[in-house]
């Protein structure tokens, strides 16, 4: 079984019937070669139509963790024999335990397919030459990503991170015209162009498409038009994924800021509540969890598999640029969730109100030192350059974030550049408990 070509863009009633055929053969493999699911579903057999999926436990990032110490090195739900691994990454650890992903040729292959789609989407072309920014020590984000660039037809620089100063130069030697990074990475080249290249400015550099994937911050409309006033290019939210499952399965395009699910050749995808497992019907407004079945997948195939991502769709009927997936923004992760008095606040909706207040930087940390409940949001954020704190620049900061969240903010206000700035995922949340 392969992919449909141009599977992001083919008509629904194609997509449905090709996922049912793909979802056979799955789980059969599944069924015959994964201990893991067989111990999990307690021998269940699992529903031959992907609409009966919900009958099927969930499963989850803490149940991988377990199997991957009982049995390393990829836990036992590996379903083919090693030999058919050809190639080892590593999820970046953000959120716990960094795990083991086995690939095969195949898995690769379509891994690259979906990817390519997604940063093609996000307007990368045969024209440009992008450098790509992340980390290639065994992270997923780093080769795969790369490849992902390259099925474009894109000219990459496999750069990766570090030696800042030795990438300024060569993005003005050789003509970049693209960068592949996290959106809090270009603020690491700010600090660098501002200590060690005097009379240079970002824009100077060339850039004129911003690759953006691995962390929030791209749906703040304020940090979106900072880093296009900074840098003069278009920024674009192109390379969304969860490493267990897909590095890439979700870009915006030049028409909606909004990601676009483009594996459903590849995925299904469901809406649960968080707390109680319900299934939430794929409708225009819905929030929830995404949870995603691998519908074409050798090594480690995943069944029901809890992201732990909280997202809500936008839209479900195909976009201006061709796409017939289902488009949708991240609220933020479940594990990332901080409750103050009963409301649900995530990072980003910090960010949203910090990002529009001209005497701040834009970064900052929630810093938890007591487990929950908590009475109030206790936030540390960087003033912007040349400016002072002063008790009622912090007391206009918890007065907005209580006016647009609802919730009481302890705001402590510390110099511009104290936060460290990071070429890898910034953790936004910080738990000392």
């Amino acid at each position: 079984m392969q992919l449909l070509p141009d599977g992001d863009k083919a008509p629904l009633g194609a997509i449905k019937t090709h996922a049912q055929s793909a979802w056979q053969a799955q789980r059969q493999h599944v069924v015959a070669n994964s201990p893991f699911y067989r111990t999990l579903w307690d021998d269940q057999t699992p529903p031959e139509r992907l609409e009966d999926l919900p009958t099927l436990p969930l499963s989850d990032k803490s149940q991988l963790r377990l199997s991957q110490a009982a049995h390393p090195p990829f836990g036992d739900y590996l379903a083919t024999p090693r030999a058919t691994v050809n190639r080892l990454h590593r999820t970046s650890g953000t959120t716990g335990q960094a795990m083991n992903l086995a690939l095969s040729p195949r898995d690769t292959q379509i891994t690259e397919t979906v990817g390519g789609r997604c940063h093609a989407s996000a307007g990368l072309t045969p024209d440009h030459t992008v450098v790509h920014c992340l980390n290639y020590q065994m992270w997923m984000g780093g080769l795969t990503d790369h490849m992902t660039l390259e099925a474009t037809g894109a000219l990459v620089v496999p750069f990766g991170v570090g030696s800042t100063d030795l990438l300024i130069r060569t993005i003005k030697e050789v003509g970049i015209t693209a960068i592949s990074c996290t959106p809090s990475y270009p603020a690491v080249l700010e600090q660098h162009i501002a200590a060690d290249f005097p009379g240079l400015s970002p824009r100077d550099l060339g850039l004129r498409l911003g690759l953006f994937g691995g962390e929030p911050g791209l749906d703040d409309p304020a940090f979106r038009a900072r880093l296009s006033e900074t840098w003069g290019m278009q920024p674009r939210n192109a390379n969304y994924g969860v490493s267990d499952v897909f590095s890439n399965f979700a870009a915006e395009c030049p028409h909606d800021t909004a990601l676009h699910f483009m594996a459903s050749d590849a995925l299904w995808p469901e809406l649960i509540n968080p707390d109680t497992g319900d299934v939430i019907p794929l409708e225009q407004g819905q929030s929830g969890e995404l949870v995603l079945t691998h519908l074409i997948r050798d090594c480690q195939p995943l069944v029901r598999f809890r992201t732990g991502d909280i997202i809500r769709l936008t839209a479900t009927d195909p976009c201006q640029c061709g796409c017939t997936g289902f488009r949708f923004r991240v609220v933020g992760r479940s594990d990332d969730m901080v409750v103050v008095r009963g409301l649900n606040m995530f990072p980003t909706m910090v960010a949203a109100v910090l990002n529009e207040i001209p005497e701040l930087s834009g970064d900052y940390r929630i810093h938890l030192s007591t487990p929950p409940p908590h009475d109030h949001l206790p936030v540390t954020a960087e003033l912007a350059p040349g400016v002072d704190s002063s008790p009622d620049l912090a007391s206009r900061v918890a007065a907005t974030i209580k006016t647009r969240l609802g919730a009481t903010a302890q705001v402590t206000l510390i110099v511009h550049g104290t936060l460290p700035r990071t070429a890898g995922k910034t953790k936004r949340v910080l738990r000392d408990y």
